[in-house]
């Protein structure tokens, strides 16, 4: 990276980690917290809280990643943290479950998700995406570690209130980091690629199987926790001592997802890493339904799944970017983004739900279907590659038409001229792309392809 892409993305990695703290670190104490507000012993309300605000989440991810569009991503971003932050200090004041799903809709209301990421493609280059994704992915990971360390503390010291209120202070904290620790996005280039309609970008099938399987991550993330927590506590282990589980399980998790995420960047090897990652986390589920009372097994199966969970988190963003038209960005991640936290409450409601019904087990066996149902999607989806080629200095119209014949052939999703003026950018799907046909063209010859030979 260079320098400005390494302040990028510190600065957009600080932001994701403190807005994500705040929704984080409630998970480890929240639940047997909840049992002393009114209400608060049913199971399926507490669900309800954990997974409320992925609901407002899902709704508003798709209207800001439009309006960042739009607007600018800053501004679409200082609007989502200012009511991140309303809603913590609502949750902090709480005094019945009523108003704590309150405040966690509020939160959810907050939908920057999809800005953010748009911005970290902005100030990136393809050649260094998927690292800057891994970065904050990284970060996301330490977040969690971090949030499982410190819940159960800060819980001992401040109270959930208490730790409400502190993650309103970090939002408005990171207010000040956008202005002032962001770089702007640059311009767009000479011939960017049309605006698809929206409904164009929410049918396209590999951005659905991607969808699919963000849903799929976050539903059984959230259902984990409905379970984990008391699967802890009939362990022995008393809810302020969860950490001593968490902590060694996140670490070794970082270490273990720096080799996929090479081999992943390195190796162009995306595809695979992506879809061995998936296997991996079905694989932790049915290792968590079998491990029962065995706290060592229960600490290994949760190695494995975090692992999964972090290389999937650092791999998904990226494969959107790629995917995703350039300047319907926003929505698409917006359009993932809501999928993204829909899961978490639905995997929230539902795991709280099943597990007065089935038990931990039959909760994690169901994980563990699901994520067999999104392995077998994850084998369709194919990622797109970027060409770039030298172009001679075009005037306006030229450049325009060049990216247009260039649009036309077959294999080629998109093609701009960069904002230098100096090359066509590509991004070409790897089946029916002939080389050749770009470097006819670009000489002034007939574009030969296998469709017209």
């Amino acid at each position: 990276m260079n320098a400005r892409e390494r302040r990028a993305t510190a600065g957009l990695s600080a932001i994701v980690g403190l807005r994500l703290f705040g929704l984080f670190v409630i998970l480890p104490v929240f639940a047997l917290y909840a049992e002393s507000l009114p209400g608060g012993t049913d199971r399926t309300l507490v669900g309800v809280a954990l997974g409320a605000y992925g609901l407002t989440q899902a709704l508003l991810q798709i209207p800001f990643g439009w309006l960042s569009d739009r607007w600018g991503r800053k501004p679409a971003i200082y609007l989502g943290l200012l009511l991140f932050a309303a809603g913590s200090f609502v949750a902090a004041l709480a005094t019945d479950m009523a108003w704590v799903i309150a405040g966690r809709i509020l939160q959810g209301s907050g939908a920057v998700s999809a800005a953010v990421t748009a911005l970290t493609a902005d100030l990136t280059r393809d050649s260094v995406r998927t690292r800057a994704m891994a970065v904050i992915g990284v970060s996301v990971g330490l977040t969690f570690a971090l949030s499982m360390v410190a819940g159960p503390l800060l819980n001992a010291w401040v109270g959930v209130p208490g730790i409400f209120a502190l993650t309103g202070c970090l939002a408005l904290g990171a207010l000040a980091l956008v202005r002032f620790g962001i770089p702007d996005p640059p311009a767009a280039g000479r011939t960017p690629e049309p605006a698809p309609p929206l409904a164009t970008v929410l049918a396209d099938p590999q951005l659905m199987r991607l969808n699919f399987g963000v849903f799929i991550l976050h539903a059984v993330l959230m259902a984990l926790f409905a379970v984990v927590p008391f699967e802890l506590r009939a362990n022995g282990l008393a809810a302020n001592h969860h950490w001593q589980v968490y902590l060694p399980v996140m670490l070794g998790s970082f270490v273990l997802m720096i080799p996929g995420i090479v081999a992943a960047e390195r190796g162009q090897r995306q595809r695979q890493v992506f879809v061995a990652a998936v296997a991996a986390l079905a694989l932790s589920f049915a290792l968590l339904a079998w491990a029962g009372p065995r706290l060592l097994a229960l600490g290994g199966a949760l190695l494995l799944f975090f692992t999964a969970f972090n290389v999937l988190e650092a791999l998904l963003p990226s494969l959107i970017s790629r995917i995703a038209p350039a300047r319907a960005k926003g929505a698409a991640i917006g359009a993932y983004a809501s999928t993204q936290f829909l899961g978490a409450f639905c995997g929230a409601v539902a795991g709280g739900w099943y597990s007065q019904r089935a038990g931990a087990e039959g909760v994690l066996w169901g994980c563990a279907l699901a994520a067999l149902a999104w392995l077998a999607a994850a084998g369709q989806v194919r990622v797109p590659q970027v060409r770039r080629y030298p172009v001679p200095e075009l005037d306006a119209v030229a450049a325009a038409g060049l990216s247009m014949r260039l649009r036309a052939l077959p294999g080629v999703r998109e093609a701009a001229i960069s904002p230098d003026g100096a090359a066509a950018v590509l991004k070409v799907d790897s089946r029916g792309f002939d080389e050749q046909n770009v470097l006819r063209l670009l000489e002034g010859e007939r574009p030969w392809g296998p469709s017209t030979r």
